[in-house]
């Protein structure tokens, strides 16, 4: 067995290895954090035992963790109905009057909303605007609806256009426009992409509706 042998079995062992260390770590850190600290308060009863025999131990840990993990899960989902969105909009309303508390709970929100975002699409939908002026046409991706300062100043139903630049998407405008004025695409994100990158070469398939073509008579 040579030493390029040694090397690829031992990157091979690392690839194993290592979801089943992360997980044991996860579970650990769990265990550790979650579960001990509240097993007295879940079993109080059996305080004596914990400390005597580590198997009871780490059992009633496991257990204690898993009833955190389903209360979690309950409050999600209590939060998904219409009086779990109205408690925890009360209690939101009520945490930003408190002067110290309002800082750090605004602060860990705005970072919890911004990685929850992660797993959604950036880009929803292909969306057809008139930019940069009227009566010229862009492709854009639709990555949101306006809120906040923008959605009050304007007093419109404003959504976010993300127009990109031919050859290289990476790079374009941001644009607010109002709903009214944005036309959906019915190509997926991908082909528009494609369109972009190819400078308009590269035009998806499209079967055209019956209305589609009524309107192209006439406009005719």
């Amino acid at each position: 067995m040579n030493l390029k042998s040694i090397r690829n079995a031992f990157f091979s062992g690392i690839i194993l290895i290592t979801p089943l260390a992360v997980t044991l770590f996860l579970v650990n850190f769990l265990v550790s954090k979650i579960g001990k600290p509240t097993r007295d308060f879940f079993f109080p009863t059996f305080r004596e035992q914990l400390g005597t025999n580590p198997w009871i131990d780490i059992a009633f840990s496991l257990f204690s963790t898993l009833i955190v993990l389903i209360i979690i899960t309950i409050i999600g989902w209590f939060s998904k109905l219409l009086i779990g969105r109205f408690i925890v909009a009360w209690a939101e309303r009520l945490l930003v009057r408190v002067p110290l508390v309002r800082n750090v709970y605004g602060s860990v929100k705005q970072i919890v909303d911004t990685f929850s975002q992660q797993d959604k699409a950036i880009f929803q939908k292909v969306v057809l605007v008139e930019f940069p002026r009227q009566g010229v046409y862009a492709i854009g991706f639709l990555t949101g609806e306006s809120k906040g300062e923008i959605q009050i100043k304007t007093q419109e139903d404003m959504l976010n256009i993300f127009v990109p630049t031919t050859p290289n998407p990476t790079s374009g405008f941001l644009i607010m426009m109002p709903r009214k004025s944005v036309r959906e695409m019915e190509m997926t994100v991908a082909e528009g992409m494609k369109l972009i990158i190819s400078g308009g070469a590269v035009v998806p398939e499209y079967h055209t509706p019956s209305e589609d073509l009524n309107a192209v008579e006439k406009s005719t």
